[in-house]
């Protein structure tokens, strides 16, 4: 193990609520309040820049962010899906899937940006009541990659 896999977060732990595992990257919802369709495509293999990858694993990864898009807009209906790289704080390439809805707390900025208004709580509950069926359907578009 060298350094800079013993030093990661994503190397040493899943980054979050398990969703799917492959053969190359692992799916996770994150655990971010207020944002409970947000989900991370993580590379297994530790990596910083998509660049890393070979040509045939940039294709391989962006199949499983557009099937998590996918499953995201079919289920859910958002206003908007965030697709997201930085990389910035973990240094492990993971791609951020996040489903937005025009009631959020942030909408239109960022998640990462200041809230612009209390998000609509009964929304919000019937959202994060919705999890496990859509971490099932995210897992079961994933299987057949």
């Amino acid at each position: 193990m060298t350094d800079s896999t013993q030093n990661c977060v994503l190397c040493q732990t899943d980054g979050g609520h398990l969703v799917f595992h492959g053969e190359h990257y692992r799916v996770i919802r994150a655990d971010e309040a207020g944002f409970p369709a947000f989900y991370r495509l993580i590379w297994n293999r530790h990596v910083a820049e998509w660049t890393d990858l070979t040509p045939p694993e940039r294709s391989v990864c962006m199949q499983g962010v557009a099937k998590i898009e996918t499953v995201l807009r079919d289920l859910l209906q958002p206003t908007k899906i965030n697709l997201a790289t930085l990389g910035n704080v973990v240094p492990h390439l993971h791609w951020h899937v996040i489903a937005r809805f025009d009631w959020d707390s942030h909408f239109p900025a960022p998640v990462w940006a200041a809230a612009v208004r209390q998000a609509d709580a009964a929304q919000l509950a019937a959202l994060q009541a919705r999890s496990p069926e859509v971490d099932a359907a995210i897992a079961q578009a994933l299987a057949g990659a």
